[in-house]
């Protein structure tokens, strides 16, 4: 936590080196993190270099800023991107979108690491400045895995945190798919507020649950270890929702790549910067690249071996 911390905190003085002292720079575009996770992070730097590759000889200005997880600390930044007039707004992860909206009317918004933009809005309806990229990897896929890896299981937990609209998508939509899969499931939806509330609810249910689902949850991402310290003695294994989660407490995830999806929304910048599109007018793009991987550390205190791995796994790098 404390190298990612600080190679994030060193990024805005990284970008304003793109733009000589004095000089004034063809675009300034803020960027807004919610949370300074390894997903984000990437998503971030797939940003700006994807942008950065796309304007050519123009000069650009990025304005990184962190929220912490913290709504006042987006809004203030945010409030800074308003009154500087920035050309554009990046906003990593749906609370970021959100807030950024809220700020703003007029000011484009490319949003990143988003399951669903119309369902994190409460009318369903995307505004007219805002689009961008998702992170959401098939559903079906992941239902899938779950009993590639526990075949037998019954009793399926779902933790999510309970601030994160597209968690709660994401658990509903799960459900669905499994059901189709297999009959007579059980779920057990841990719902918890922050990392307290996390640890408890999640060791009250532990030893009655044969496999844990956790989805693209950026407070679940937070908190990785506070899972994994937990499910570790009761020998549960936990099918996490992006690679970040599954790195730390995860035995397998089918991922999409956040850099690479941050370099698509990059593009979508240089569409609306350079060719003059609208945000309406572009539709929300996804990586198409999701990849079944395994954490080997987590498959070793499961008790398992290479062998057990299902067909069509990759090892996490």
């Amino acid at each position: 936590m404390k190298k990612r911390l600080f190679l994030l905190s060193a990024l805005p003085l990284m970008m304003t080196s793109l733009v000589g002292c004095g000089e004034k720079a063809d675009f300034n575009i803020g960027i807004l993190q919610w949370v300074e996770i390894e997903a984000l992070s990437k998503a971030t730097n797939g940003f700006m270099d994807s942008f950065k590759e796309a304007i050519g000889s123009k000069t650009v200005k990025f304005d990184v800023k962190q929220a912490y997880g913290d709504a006042s600390t987006a809004a203030t930044a945010l409030s800074s991107f308003v009154s500087t007039s920035r050309d554009l707004i990046m906003a990593n992860a749906t609370p970021s979108v959100i807030l950024a909206s809220n700020a703003t009317q007029t000011i484009p918004i490319v949003g990143t690491s988003v399951t669903t933009y119309s369902g994190a809005f409460n009318d369903g309806v995307v505004p007219n400045n805002v689009t961008g990229t998702s992170d959401l990897a098939s559903l079906e896929d992941q239902a899938e895995m779950v009993f590639e890896w526990v075949s037998d299981a019954t009793t399926i937990g779902i933790l999510y945190c309970v601030n994160e609209s597209n968690s709660k998508y994401q658990a509903d939509q799960i459900k669905v798919e499994l059901n189709k899969l297999k009959t007579g499931l059980s779920f057990e939806e841990i719902i918890f507020t922050n990392t307290e509330d996390l640890a408890s609810q999640l060791t009250a249910k532990v030893n009655s649950l044969d496999v844990l689902y956790i989805p693209t949850d950026n407070t679940c991402a937070d908190n990785a270890d506070v899972i994994h310290n937990i499910c570790k003695p009761a020998n549960l294994p936990v099918i996490a929702g992006e690679e970040g989660i599954c790195r730390k407490c995860g035995v397998a995830s089918l991922t999409i790549d956040y850099y690479r999806l941050g370099r698509v929304t990059g593009l979508m910048a240089k569409e609306i910067l350079i060719d003059g599109k609208k945000p309406s007018e572009l539709e929300i793009r996804y990586d198409e690249g999701a990849s079944k991987v395994y954490n080997p550390l987590i498959l070793q205190e499961l008790g398992l071996s290479e062998s057990d791995v299902p067909a069509g796994y990759e090892p996490i790098k």
